[in-house]
């Protein structure tokens, strides 16, 4: 492995790959090199649950959002919630079951016309403030929601109060909101 990966989705790779044993980790940093993402995306996980290796709920929301963003998440979702969880794990956050999920108008979440029409599924939240990353959806004419998030929004269930979209190519800004949104102000 090189000394310092060349971007930050290298780098999360890399993290990645040292989570599995050597050689499923080379096999893992291997079909990102060859541009075999979706693939590398099922070795890392199909990894992690035949070892059995304990990830924090951090790891399995980063490792949510690449799928996510590689367009495997509803494939790969069934296996992330299988992963051991850390007991040591100090982070609020937590992946929401697909099962604990309904859609959610829009027009109940807060963000005035920029959710209009749209629903809403709980993704990512914090137990700590209660902030809840949500994947949003059209609904398709014969009534299911879209297959790919729209977007992404940022609110507290229940409160119809101030929000924060998120554009389809934005999840990683969305997940970074989330962990900061439980910072004090003099803790930057």
């Amino acid at each position: 492995m090189p000394n310092k990966p060349e971007t930050e989705e290298a780098a999360q790779w890399y993290r990645f790959a040292a989570l599995l044993p050597r050689a499923q980790g080379q096999d893992f940093t291997d079909c990102w090199k060859i541009g075999e993402q979706e693939a590398g995306l099922d070795l890392l996980v199909a990894g992690l649950l035949t070892n059995r290796i304990a990830i924090s709920e951090s790891t399995r929301a980063e490792i949510a959002v690449v799928s996510e963003v590689w367009g495997v998440w509803t494939a790969l979702e069934p296996g992330i919630q299988r992963c051991v969880g850390n007991d040591r794990d100090d982070t609020p956050l937590r992946l929401i079951q697909h099962v604990e999920t309904v859609p959610l108008d829009g027009n109940t979440i807060g963000a005035g016309a920029a959710l209009a029409g749209l629903f809403v599924v709980p993704w990512i939240t914090c137990d700590l403030c209660g902030h809840t990353l949500g994947r949003v959806y059209d609904r398709e004419p014969w009534g299911g929601l879209s297959p790919l998030a729209r977007g992404y929004v940022l609110f507290f269930p229940g409160q119809n109060t101030a929000t924060i979209p998120f554009g389809f190519q934005s999840a990683w800004s969305a997940l970074n909101a989330v962990r900061l949104s439980c910072k004090p102000a003099n803790d930057t």
